[in-house]
């Protein structure tokens, strides 16, 4: 007879597992808590900066995301034909003086 001894009936190993107090599972999980609370509080700003902490390199980033921001507008213009001359005329013009 496995988990049982001779003279204790049908007691089972189990009441010999000593599992933790719920007190001690309610301060580990207060902690941890208070833990990630103070990580996440204690940082000014994002986790990872968008742009790089080299000069040069962040002025080419700074360079390259204004004209990215610039090009939304034309691309704008472009879906809603607002750019001139219309792309839906038979002839197809510069649109420039010539």
């Amino acid at each position: 007879m496995l988990g049982r001894r001779a003279g204790h009936g049908c007691q089972s190993d189990h009441s010999l597992i000593v599992l933790p107090f719920k007190e001690e599972i309610l301060m580990r999980r207060i902690l941890c808590a208070l833990l990630l609370g103070i990580a996440l509080t204690s940082n000014v700003g994002c986790l990872l900066p968008i742009y790089s902490g080299e000069p040069s390199h962040r002025a080419q980033q700074l360079i390259f995301t204004s004209e990215d921001l610039r090009t939304i507008l034309m691309e704008w213009e472009r879906f809603w034909f607002l750019d001139q001359p219309s792309h839906m005329s038979p002839q197809r013009v510069h649109g420039g003086v010539i």
